[in-house]
C-alpha cells in the first residue's frame, strides 16, 4: 500500500513541478509542406509527378484588372492520362483572394501538350498556384 501511495505522491509532483504539457511550442516542418507558397505549378499527387509537367504559363492583366493565366500541362508518357487542374488566385502577399476555380477534368492523350486557361472573378488577384491532382 505504500509503495502504491508513494508512486502517486511522485507522479503528481513531477506533474505538477514540469506543468501539465502547457506553455507555447514553435510549429514543427513549417517549410515542409510550403510548396504552393513558393510555386506557381503543384503537383497535388505523388503518382502523377513524373507522368505531368508545365512547359510553360503565360499570365496577363486583363484591361478590367483580372488576372488571366494560360498553362500548357503536359503527358510526359506513353499512355492517356486523367488529371483535374484547379488555379487558386492570391492578393500580392500570397493570400487567397477568395478566387479559385473549379477543379476541371483534363484527358490528356500519349505524350500530348494541353493549354488550359484560367481567369480570376476579381481585381485582386496578382499571383497564383495551379494544382494538378489525379482524377478519381
Amino acid at each position: 500500500m505504500k509503495i502504491k501511495t508513494l508512486s502517486f505522491v511522485v507522479c503528481a509532483a513531477t506533474t505538477f513541478f514540469t506543468g501539465c504539457g502547457g506553455g507555447a511550442y514553435l510549429p514543427k516542418n513549417t517549410t515542409q509542406y510550403g510548396v504552393e507558397n513558393q510555386v506557381n505549378f503543384v503537383l497535388m499527387d505523388s503518382h502523377i509527378q513524373r507522368s505531368i509537367t508545365s512547359s510553360g504559363i503565360q499570365q496577363r492583366v486583363t484591361e478590367d484588372g483580372r488576372l488571366e493565366l494560360v498553362a500548357n500541362i503536359r503527358n510526359r508518357e506513353g499512355r492517356r492520362i486523367e488529371v483535374q487542374v484547379q488555379c487558386v488566385f492570391k492578393d500580392e502577399q500570397g493570400f487567397s483572394s477568395g478566387d479559385e476555380t473549379p477543379w476541371r477534368t483534363l484527358i490528356l492523350t500519349e505524350n500530348s501538350q494541353e493549354a488550359v486557361q484560367f481567369i480570376s472573378m476579381n481585381n485582386k488577384a496578382r499571383k497564383y498556384t495551379i494544382r494538378v491532382r489525379q482524377a478519381r
